[in-house]
């Protein structure tokens, strides 16, 4: 019915010891961050950026890995691109992996 020596020691430590136990949590925390999610942002900004600059012309590669030539950018997400001679299709702008060749503005 009395405490023991041991069960009356085991109480001290609060605070110190409650931070103690965040730190490895918050060290997993920063190296996932900049081991997984900021270059994963990165990479989706490029893509963003490649994909609003799309012109016709374009040779680009898509997700299923159709390569094509761009006909017409539509405003509404979509690009038409020739497959083949007489054969288009519409796909949407977040589909396509890769610009593979550039064409370069008209001169003025």
């Amino acid at each position: 019915m009395f405490a023991t020596p041991a069960f009356a020691q085991a109480a001290g430590g609060g605070a110190a010891g409650a931070f103690t136990s965040f730190v490895p949590l918050i060290l997993i925390f920063g190296i996932m961050y900049f081991l997984l999610i900021r270059p994963q942002q990165k990479k989706v900004k490029e893509h963003r950026a490649m994909v609003e600059a799309l012109r016709r012309g374009d040779t680009v590669l898509t997700q299923g890995g159709i390569i094509g030539k761009v006909v017409k950018v539509k405003e509404d997400g979509e690009v038409e691109v020739e497959i083949a001679d007489g054969v288009k299709v519409r796909i949407l702008k977040a589909t396509i992996a890769q610009v593979l060749t550039k064409t370069e503005p008209a001169a003025a």
